[in-house]
């Protein structure tokens, strides 16, 4: 879950799960429960929005060492991931061989022509990056998105304290700026895309059908350790 500025994750790529777990433990959960609920999400997601995910292809953006993309692997038609650090995409490539994996520099354009995915995806990346390239970052999601395709980023809610204690006690997230489930919302329709959703997700950190349930109920309270926001390209 990099992105393309801030600390250098080449530091991270073998003990990167161990430094999100020591952030979270006090929760008493390990980071994959986080992350398959996010995979679910948005799987869930693509079903709603676009149909079938067998007959879609996606990109995730920030792709880290691939742990969201492990979850995902049959989910869609194609999968793509990319990231700014060599060595994530490296580990990225070596434990999901059946996706595609490239690196590219910061500041550049994302390697892909314009429309290639029907969902580009961005999970807990956008605070990495620098303020002043939010809308570069959002534009080039848009751009590699076909119209009628969906922009999802998924983020930490700044509202919730315990988030707020995870992001302070994560070694390669201090000093970051969080960005509010508003905040995210205008940067995407200031891309010109057509928010959605944004519901805030997981309010429970426990394995359970019946939870997950509940907390799309009641979604639209700000209390969610983390949100997404889903936007259509026009």
């Amino acid at each position: 879950m990099t992105g393309p500025s801030g600390p250098d994750f080449e530091d991270y790529v073998s003990t990167y799960g161990e430094a999100v777990d020591s952030s979270i433990g006090f929760a008493g959960a390990e980071h994959e429960l986080y992350t398959g609920i996010k995979a679910g999400t948005l799987t869930e997601l693509a079903r709603r929005r676009l149909g079938d995910p067998g007959r879609l292809a996606a990109l995730d953006v920030g792709c880290g060492p691939g742990e969201t993309d492990r979850l995902l692997e049959g989910a869609f038609g194609r999968l793509a991931g990319v990231d700014v650090a060599e060595g994530m995409v490296e580990l990225a490539a070596e434990r999901n061989p059946w996706a595609e994996y490239s690196s590219y520099r910061e500041g550049e354009p994302l390697p892909f022509e314009d429309g290639r995915f029907d969902l580009s995806f961005t999970i807990c990346v956008l605070h990495h990056v620098p303020p002043a390239e939010w809308s570069r970052f959002a534009a080039e999601m848009a751009r590699v998105t076909r119209p009628g395709g969906v922009v999802a980023v998924f983020e930490h809610n700044p509202w919730n304290p315990l988030t707020r204690k995870v992001v302070r006690d994560c070694e390669f997230d201090q000093g970051v700026q969080l960005l509010s489930r508003r905040r995210t919302a205008r940067l995407l329709s200031s891309q010109g895309l057509e928010v959605l959703e944004s519901p805030y997700i997981i309010f429970f950190p426990r394995r359970s059908d019946a939870l997950r349930r509940v907390e799309r109920g009641i979604g639209r309270l700000p209390l969610g350790a983390q949100y997404y926001v889903a936007a259509r390209r026009r």
